[in-house]
């Protein structure tokens, strides 16, 4: 149940955040967000036992984050299907820590910035520059680092009987 919660108020916090802060191309504030994004990466260690569970629940994110926040039907379900692989192998392999979280943070927004913009590239959708994709890497950092540190804390804040797993 927390897991989803977080998801969902994530899910919810994008859409009120980018009705608030400009999303121009020139004009991005240092405060866009990629909450959902961040919130598919910290509660994985609840779905550690359940992983198809995860891999669901993360795919039908995506699908309603198209369906409510973008035209492009599927798009976002299946980029996060795939950047589902890459954090079970960063869970897997390495230790996720209050300090270690911002490097995993910075590549997971790097990642998924990249692979949009190859994308929209790939499909001939939007003219995307390396100079522009560093800028909206740039300005997505900051609200999503801060928010991670905040769900983080306050999933080790929760009562034992709610962690399923163990976060580290």
């Amino acid at each position: 149940m927390i897991p989803v919660l977080i998801m969902i108020i994530s899910f919810l916090l994008d859409g009120i955040l980018t009705n608030f802060l400009p999303y121009m191309v020139g004009d991005l504030s240092f405060f866009t967000p990629l909450l959902t994004l961040v919130s598919i990466f910290l509660v994985y260690p609840f779905y550690i036992k359940k992983e198809k569970n995860y891999y669901i629940s993360v795919i039908i994110l995506g699908f309603c984050y198209d369906l409510f926040y973008t035209n492009l039907l599927f798009f976002h379900a299946i980029i996060f299907g795939m950047i589902v692989f890459g954090i079970h192998y960063l869970y897997k392999n390495l230790e996720v820590t209050a300090v270690r979280l911002i490097f995993y943070i910075i590549l997971l927004i790097s990642f998924y910035e990249s692979m949009v913009a190859f994308l929209f590239y790939i499909l001939n959708l939007v003219p995307i520059t390396l100079p522009k994709l560093g800028y909206k890497i740039a300005h997505s950092l900051v609200l999503n680092l801060i928010f991670a540190e905040i769900i983080y804390g306050l999933i080790h804040l929760l009562p034992k009987k709610y962690h399923k797993v163990n976060i580290n």
